[in-house]
């Protein structure tokens, strides 16, 4: 079969892939999957990796919340981690590290796309779905739109 790979050539690729960035476990077993020889294969390599610490889904959960964090709200970044299979403690250690920061973020968010508080309720409406598409809690959004309302 052509694009089978061996299972040094296969650790060879994985690795490549992670000095690039990190990547979930998953998502690692997706990319990797079409070149190996097996299933068994493929997590036997990906086994030796986690246990080498060269693939973590704690540092990929962390690389995601340090890189994402400052545009997207919690709810928004777990939805991605959680579709990249990170579960579990990792999961939980990341959406823990948003909700410390998330009112700060959010209310960074709002400065730099709007800046000045809606004039009429169909902007404040506006406003408030842009920061709910960009996964903030509805809480957060209550508070920062009172406190503009009693000028912060």
């Amino acid at each position: 079969m052509a694009g089978v790979l061996s299972s040094a050539s296969l650790r060879v690729k994985a690795i490549a892939a992670l000095t690039r960035r990190e990547h979930s476990r998953q998502e690692l077993e997706k990319k990797l999957a079409p070149l190996a020889e097996s299933a068994p294969q493929l997590d036997s390599v990906l086994a030796q990796l986690q246990r080498e610490g060269l693939l973590s889904d704690e540092r990929y959960a962390e690389s995601i919340v340090r890189t994402r964090g400052a545009r997207f709200g919690g709810a928004r970044i777990k939805f991605e981690l959680q579709q990249k299979g990170v579960d579990g403690r990792a999961l939980a250690q990341a959406v823990e590290a948003l909700r410390d920061s998330e009112s700060e973020r959010l209310q960074q968010v709002w400065q730099k796309k709007f800046g000045a508080p809606p004039a009429s309720a169909t902007e404040r409406a506006r406003q408030q779905r842009f920061l709910t598409q960009r996964g903030f809690s509805s809480e957060a959004i209550g508070r920062l739109f009172r406190g503009l309302e009693d000028g912060f």
